[in-house]
């Protein structure tokens, strides 16, 4: 099976904390976020990097390829970023400088500190979001929402939405696949031809879809409101204790490492 159709949701079910309570995973995964947003320094985001990744990969027992191929989303985008802000912001000493078409770019110990910091935060974010995605089924999360009174439609909308993402992503690789084997990318000509047969099949097959889920719900006499089946375990107070500790180490981290910077 490729990534694609290992979709999150089954290495949700699967994995090594499958059974902990969904609060505790939630509130360690958000709190290791906004820490890491908060963080002043690269040191606090680093840290949370390589120990959520280590609680993923170790405990939740998720395979490092599955890891890896995640990890490489957010890669092309805060490459770009921290290129940008690396000679596009100011401040501080030059320590690197190169003309390009008679363009002069500078970089300044200032806007390596901010690049990295930038790149640092967002694979520490991005681990982070991995560990919740990666580790909760999203029915728990779901039922977690309606728990904390979000809006009733809000919450049967997006569970809506997640259910069509897998159902269309499936149909695109069927599609692909079929296109392929009739030699339909072999050049840039028939691949733009392909892919606007892949869009408007798709959105033909989306419209298909909803009528037919519309109809099902219908016979199922749905009146306006989805039911969440999720469960919740009772949290353990080990569990309890240890994300608690885990997020008080990673706020001293960001405390005391505050003012600390690479290049001065």
């Amino acid at each position: 099976m490729t990534f694609m159709e290992e979709n999150l949701d089954y290495y949700a079910q699967s994995n090594g904390l499958r059974d902990v309570n969904s609060y505790l995973k939630l509130i360690l995964g958000m709190g290791a976020i906004f820490i890491c947003v908060a963080s002043q320094s690269l040191v606090a985001p680093l840290f949370i990097l390589f120990t959520i990744s280590a609680i993923t990969l170790i405990f939740a027992k998720i395979p490092m390829r599955v890891y890896g191929e995640l990890l490489l989303i957010p890669a092309t985008f805060a490459g770009l970023s921290v290129i940008v802000i690396l000679f596009l912001s100011g401040g501080g000493q030059p320590i690197l400088s190169f003309s390009i078409a008679g363009v002069l770019l500078t970089a300044t110990t200032g806007s390596a500190n901010l690049a990295l910091l930038v790149l640092v935060r967002t694979f520490g974010g991005m681990c982070s979001l991995f560990f919740i995605s990666l580790t909760t089924p999203m029915v728990e999360i779901f039922s977690v929402m309606h728990t904390l009174r979000v809006p009733p439609v809000l919450i049967d909308l997006s569970m809506l939405i997640y259910h069509f993402i897998f159902v269309f992503i499936g149909q695109a690789i069927a599609i692909h696949n079929a296109q392929t084997i009739r030699h339909g990318y072999t050049s840039f000509k028939r691949s733009l031809n392909s892919t606007a047969m892949l869009g408007a099949m798709l959105f033909i097959r989306a419209w298909k879809e909803a009528e037919d889920l519309i109809i099902a719900m219908d016979s199922r006499c749905y009146d306006g409101k989805l039911e969440l089946p999720g469960r919740q375990n009772t949290p353990k107070p080990f569990a309890i204790l240890s994300v608690a500790l885990y997020l008080a180490l990673c706020i001293s981290v960001a405390i005391i490492t505050r003012t600390t910077v690479l290049f001065r």
